[in-house]
């Protein structure tokens, strides 16, 4: 992340009348401002340069707080949205001996964000479309080849298919404080709900993902809470874990795919099956 300068959240600081109270930030598919509004609430001020952004907005004003952090106002590219500010952290959670709470929150607000409104926003991505890169890596053969196979399998049969976040992990669920733990930036999909419990065994780090029975533990877990088939829970980490490596590669963060957590995920599947 790198700083933005506040002139460019200027427009909006002056329609919605806040004042900035932090420094801007930029990523790769949003510039963010901490404000507060003219009654002295906490917000954030986001601005979508991707289009994933856009359609995790459309996302956001349809879970109308349920579930994710609730929006004050959208327009266009803005959005301005309530700001986190109690001191809980799930990954410091995670990295302190309460990894089971965290994922046990972790479960509770993805529930959440399933949870039953009126029709969803047409703006959502099918979630086939994300496994593009996957699926045509997998003539490279090897573990690759079977997460392709896996998420093949898992596209082309989809069970109770809903308006998915899209990125659930340990640094998306934040602490509100009174209004307890919630979700923010989605990226509005449509797809299994299974899917949007895989990206929580790959994280807060794959060092702490990838220590002995951590993924078993999680699986029960998380099977029981959401109360999903072990099996094809670990076919979605599997599949998921796969696509996030070869994303990696993609981005040039490393030369190759980093599969640790799906070489975890195939064995554990292939204990049970």
């Amino acid at each position: 992340m790198s700083r933005e300068p506040r002139h460019d959240f200027e427009p909006w600081l002056t329609v919605w009348r806040l004042a900035p109270d932090g420094e801007p930030i930029v990523t790769p598919s949003s510039r963010l401002l901490p404000v507060r509004s003219s009654a002295g609430a906490d917000l954030m001020l986001k601005i979508a340069t991707a289009h994933e952004e856009r359609s995790g907005a459309a996302f956001m004003v349809w879970r109308a707080g349920e579930g994710a952090a609730g929006v004050m106002a959208h327009e266009g590219d803005a959005l301005l949205m309530a700001r986190a500010t109690g001191p809980r952290s799930l990954k410091r959670m995670a990295e302190t001996g309460d990894d089971d709470e965290a994922t046990l929150v972790l479960c509770g607000v993805v529930a959440a964000l399933h949870g039953p409104r009126l029709a969803p926003p047409a703006a959502l991505v099918p979630l086939a479309r994300w496994f593009d890169s996957l699926l045509a890596a997998g003539g490279h053969g090897g573990l690759v080849a079977r997460c392709a196979a896996t998420a093949h399998e898992l596209l082309d049969a989809p069970s109770e298919v809903v308006p998915l976040h899209g990125d659930i992990h340990h640094g998306n669920v934040l602490d509100f404080g009174r209004d307890g733990w919630l979700a923010i930036d989605p990226k509005g999909l449509m797809g299994e709900r299974a899917f949007d419990y895989a990206n929580l065994f790959c994280n807060p780090t794959v060092d702490l993902a990838r220590e002995p029975n951590v993924l078993a533990r999680r699986l029960k877990i998380v099977s029981a809470a959401a109360s999903l088939d072990p099996e094809r829970l670990l076919k979605w980490v599997l599949a998921w874990a796969a696509l996030s490596a070869i994303w990696n590669v993609e981005d040039g963060k490393t030369t190759d795919p980093d599969l640790t957590i799906a070489e975890i995920a195939a064995a554990e599947l292939d204990r049970r099956l």
